[in-house]
């Protein structure tokens, strides 16, 4: 990857929906030479995917919560199973499996507490393999990317 494809890959992270021809002129290039860049880029897996990015209040999600998760059982297995369960919830934006204390950190999008509730009851009381979880409601957002700095 050189310096042009980093500004090609900067550009796309600000604003996707802009033109090839419009990406190729900011950087220098031929439209044809920019997209045999952006498809390269595309087949190599540094661009994994091109989304909207929705404001999730206007989408009726907006509620965020950070919750921590400790197993009972921490055998692979088990995590597994704990993980394939909750990214299987629509409310789960994110699931990641940490080190430390806490097994499994889950990022939350709601549409109301009722909804977290019943998540709740699901994840993390009905007979699972869940030992503690705390939570943590987003209050404010002070900064929130999507984009990788190159």
């Amino acid at each position: 990857m050189d310096r042009i494809d980093r500004k090609i890959l900067n550009l796309m992270q600000r604003d996707a929906s802009r033109t090839n021809a419009d990406i190729a002129e900011a950087v220098g290039l031929a439209p044809s030479t920019c997209l045999r860049r952006v498809q390269r880029l595309r087949r190599s897996g540094v661009i994994e995917k091109i989304v909207a990015i929705l404001n999730p209040s206007r989408a009726g999600r907006g509620i965020k919560a950070l919750v921590t998760v400790e197993l009972k059982l921490h055998s692979e297995q088990q995590l597994r199973r704990f993980l394939e369960v909750a990214a299987a919830e629509d409310a789960v934006s994110h699931a990641y499996t940490v080190t430390g204390e806490t097994d499994v950190v889950l990022m939350l999008r709601l549409a109301d507490m009722e909804e977290f509730d019943v998540l709740c009851d699901r994840l993390f009381r009905e007979q699972t393999n869940v030992a503690r979880f705390f939570t943590m409601m987003i209050i404010r957002t002070a900064k929130e990317e999507t984009a990788i700095r190159l």
